[in-house]
């Protein structure tokens, strides 16, 4: 007969490990800190010096070291591994600071962070350049894409959003002061228009010029019309938006070079070359145009059209040349954005420093946006599967990548932000025609009594 004491002893245990496969597939952050991370620590900390031995990253000892060693113990002396920093857990992993050896540079650690992973068992090791001979090492306890939750500190600033969540837990921030243009490609139902919800979301909070092209009818940026100051829904429109946008980017440089014609003497800092350097009183607000759906901007079916098209592209390609230094900026969106769109279009996208590609149809449309930057990045964008929408792979033109994927946000939520936001948009009278209709709010109804008065009859 079974003994009953061991029967539930083995039902707790089976209970215990099934609470925990549960934790882990369902709450992986509550598992990391109860159960992963202590045992990750204990890991790292046993097998530091083993582990760093067996991937090659110690060096010899200096020579008086060794001859230490020998007169002291008389025992061997080992290689030495670089020197461990203070362990500093995170709510996703931990980090650490390495003081590298003389001789070993950065490249050696990052090529080495897939056997590191595997030895201390975590989801996946960054490896980040600090300071001439120090690297960090950040190590990532679970798949932080799965379940998207953006930091809590973030550091918003002007023309910066956090708008996606990185591989390695650290927030993906558009930064336009830094990346003035940027292309964003994707398929049907990739995220791509999560990415767009979440980045106007973010720029409707901010002082910030908001200019849209939509020419699906106006379908993906007309529930944010309380907050655009300009929006144009077929190319007709778009054709006379964009030299109004044009002119108002000539206006600026006026502004900027009435500024420089100062008298002699003038102090430097008070000279300038885009806005930015301007005094706040006189600065005009940054612009941010959104053109979504770019091919059915540029495609054409008659000659009447074609011409059309290359005055826009034309435009397009002066605001991505030169918008930066008059504040103002481009964000393109598409299904595809290559030589195919007619004359005009490579050097356009030559302009866009920014790249983020979502799902895609074929290889050609993923060379399209990191081919000529991170070739290496391409057959990760390749990779995303159709059951995460939102991953994406986010590059620019130094040659960088990383995978990236936006939180999930209601269309209902980024209006709601949008209408909530619409004082803050500034005026600038050359966008006034083509300010989008907004419905005025449906009146609230007057309560109704809860009971109906009866007379008093004395």
């Amino acid at each position: 007969m079974t003994d009953p004491v061991t029967v539930a002893e083995l039902a707790g245990a089976l209970a215990a490990i099934g609470d925990t496969a549960y934790l882990k597939h369902a709450h992986p952050t509550a598992y990391w800190s109860t159960v992963g991370l202590p045992v990750s620590v204990a890991r790292l900390l046993g097998t530091y010096s083993s582990t760093m031995d067996a991937c090659g990253l110690t060096v010899e000892p200096p020579r008086w070291r060794a001859l230490a060693v020998r007169a002291t113990t008389r025992r061997e002396v080992r290689p030495v591994p670089p020197r461990r920093g203070i362990i500093r857990p995170t709510s996703t992993g931990l980090r650490m600071r390495l003081r590298l050896a003389p001789g070993q540079e950065p490249a050696d650690v990052a090529a080495s962070a897939e056997r590191l992973r595997h030895a201390w068992g975590v989801h996946a090791v960054y490896v980040r350049d600090i300071k001439p001979g120090v690297v960090e090492l950040r190590l990532v306890g679970f798949d932080v894409l799965r379940k998207v939750r953006m930091p809590r500190r973030t550091g918003t600033d002007l023309l910066r959003v956090p708008v996606a969540l990185q591989e390695d837990a650290i927030a993906f921030v558009r930064d336009y002061r830094a990346v003035p243009h940027e292309l964003v490609l994707g398929a049907t139902l990739s995220g791509k228009s999560m990415y767009l919800r979440k980045l106007i979301a973010g720029l409707a909070e901010q002082p910030v010029v908001l200019v849209g092209i939509d020419c699906k009818r106006g379908v993906e940026l007309s529930p944010f019309a309380a907050r655009l100051s300009a929006l144009a829904t077929d190319p007709k429109q778009a054709a006379e938006l964009l030299p109004v946008l044009v002119k108002e980017m000539e206006d600026r440089y006026d502004l900027i070079k009435a500024r420089q014609d100062t008298a002699p003497g003038t102090p430097d800092e008070l000279i300038t070359s885009d806005i930015w350097g301007l005094p706040e009183g006189e600065r005009p607000s940054p612009v941010v145009l959104f053109v979504d759906e770019v091919a059915e901007l540029l495609l054409v079916a008659t000659r009447k059209e074609e011409e059309r098209r290359d005055e826009m592209v034309t435009h397009l390609i002066r605001l991505a040349q030169l918008g930066r230094a008059a504040g103002i900026y481009l964000e393109v969106c598409g299904q595809r954005f290559g030589a195919e769109l007619g004359k005009g279009a490579t050097m356009l996208r030559v302009q866009l420093t920014g790249r983020v590609s979502h799902r895609v149809n074929d290889e050609a449309s993923a060379k399209m946006a990191l081919g000529d930057i991170a070739p290496e990045a391409v057959y990760a964008a390749c990779s995303i599967p159709a059951e995460r929408p939102g991953l994406a792979v986010a590059g620019d033109t130094s040659g960088g990548w990383s995978r990236i994927r936006t939180p999930y946000i209601l269309l209902a939520d980024a209006a709601a932000t949008c209408r909530a936001t619409a004082h803050l948009a500034p005026d600038v009278p050359a966008l006034s025609p083509f300010k989008p209709y907004v419905p005025p709010a449906p009146a609230a109804k007057p309560a109704e009594p809860l009971g109906h008065p009866r007379p008093v009859v004395e």
